[in-house]
């Protein structure tokens, strides 16, 4: 739905305490999932508008309907469904996704995304008639210089362990999330101190993850150094303003559209 693992993880988060703060609102006679997964949803649409997709797709959907065959183009689209509905506005993502890479009825699609099966035969003809003329997925614009050369210096000094020399690239109010472990300002958490005592061999290096560039975590082992886990900078004027490190979420890595990793910045 977001396009990116990265953004996808933090939502997944997002909904995760959201359902926890709202247990007593839970109907614990009905399944658990459905409800979870409209929450996500939600917090899917919300973040979608506040990125400004939806402004463009409201001026597609006011051009005529083309409506196409129910039955799902089939299994082997896959992971290029996935990417090509990245185009769609955020109900006719949800429902496309669901039909055609999940294979939800359209019931269960109609509960989980709060409409009618109506709605959902709508959206999902809508997504699949525009998916035909437009194949090609928007691609994120280039690393800019300055974040590239941020990013570098970040990743050199975290290898060498120089702890200070990162505070000074780091803003003194910036925010630290480390998954459902941590939250809060980074100069009141042992973030650094974690990384040092690790017994494996560690190192950083930079990559790019769904188009995004990110600093990958890289355990060394028997077949050389392995990614594990990434890491988002959120950077202002030129300082670092925000760390979400994912180094308990393992699987993301695996769960990304695209992955690159430059295995140069390992070497000390």
């Amino acid at each position: 739905m977001t396009g990116s693992v990265l953004d996808g993880e933090d939502l997944v988060q997002e909904s995760l305490f959201q359902a926890y703060r709202r247990l007593d609102t839970f109907d614990d006679e009905r399944p658990l999932g459905p409800w979870l997964f409209r929450i996500a949803h939600n917090r899917c649409i919300d973040f979608l508008r506040r990125r400004g997709v939806r402004d463009d797709a409201e001026l597609e959907a006011a051009q005529p309907d083309v409506f196409l065959p129910s039955d799902p183009p089939g299994p082997d689209l896959g992971r290029a469904v996935e990417r090509l509905v990245l185009t769609l506005p955020p109900m006719e993502r949800a429902c496309v996704l669901l039909k055609d890479v999940f294979d939800y009825s359209l019931e269960e699609i109609a509960g989980l995304v709060d409409s009618t099966i109506g709605g959902v035969k709508a959206a999902l003809n809508r997504g699949r008639a525009k998916l035909a003329p437009q194949p090609d997925v928007p691609q994120r614009a280039a690393v800019p210089d300055d974040l590239s050369r941020l990013l570098h210096l970040y990743v050199e000094r975290f290898n060498r362990r120089d702890w200070d020399g990162l505070r000074e690239l780091i803003a003194a109010d910036a925010r630290l999330e480390v998954a459902d472990r941590f939250s809060g300002r980074l100069i009141d958490s042992p973030y650094f101190s974690r990384y040092e005592g690790r017994t494996i061999e560690w190192r950083m290096a930079i990559g790019l993850v769904d188009g995004e560039p990110a600093v990958v975590a890289l355990n060394s082992g028997a077949s050389g150094w392995t990614p594990h886990s990434l890491v988002r900078l959120d950077v202002e004027d030129g300082r670092v303003v925000g760390v979400s490190d994912y180094t308990h979420c393992p699987w993301m890595i695996p769960a990304a559209t695209s992955f690159d990793v430059s295995l140069s910045a390992t070497r000390p």
